[in-house]
């Protein structure tokens, strides 16, 4: 059975995830793309446990309108690579904190053969995700890189309140 999307607009990215365990990670693409009005769909399918459901979906997700994967998974890691095998989709992984602090679900994600790649962000990076993603689709879609620009505008903006919250720090020897 291929996802679907329950919205009757059609989704740009789709995030798929090994099993719902790593939703508390994906969340934070989930919001990043809710908040900046991408239209997404998001499943969880397991490239050993669903196999078949894995390719249909691989096969299919072009027809269906996405533009850009995101897959997540930990330990093995094999789902963005079976994925990225059987669609000229971007996908890109996200290795998620499980066995080994995230470090064998990274290596398994970076480490694909020749004619396969997968895009891959730090562990458990799943904002990252979502805006590569968006960066993807922003190169043929103006109102996304609009976002997309407005977002990284407002991210200096941090850096300055806590060089003003640090200036409040107090240390003997401190000089600014």
């Amino acid at each position: 059975m291929t996802p679907q999307s329950s919205n009757p607009q059609t989704p740009l990215v789709s995030v798929i995830m090994g099993s719902t365990s790593d939703l508390p990670v994906m969340e934070r693409a989930l919001q990043w793309l809710n908040d900046h009005q991408i239209l997404f769909e998001v499943n969880a399918l397991s490239a050993h446990r669903t196999p078949a459901a894995v390719e249909q979906f691989a096969r299919t997700a072009q027809e269906r309108g996405i533009k850009v994967i995101i897959a997540a998974a930990g330990m093995s890691a094999a789902l963005p690579g079976v994925i990225a095998a059987q669609t000229t989709l971007p996908v890109i992984g996200v290795p998620i904190k499980g066995m080994l602090d995230g470090l064998d679900a990274l290596l398994s994600i970076v480490q694909m053969p020749p004619g396969i790649p997968v895009a891959t962000v730090g562990v458990n990076a799943a904002q990252n995700a979502a805006i590569l993603a968006a960066q993807i689709i922003a190169l043929s879609n103006p109102d996304i890189a609009q976002a997309i620009a407005s977002h990284k505008a407002t991210l200096g903006s941090k850096i300055e309140k806590a060089n003003k919250d640090l200036a409040d720090v107090n240390y003997e020897y401190k000089t600014n």
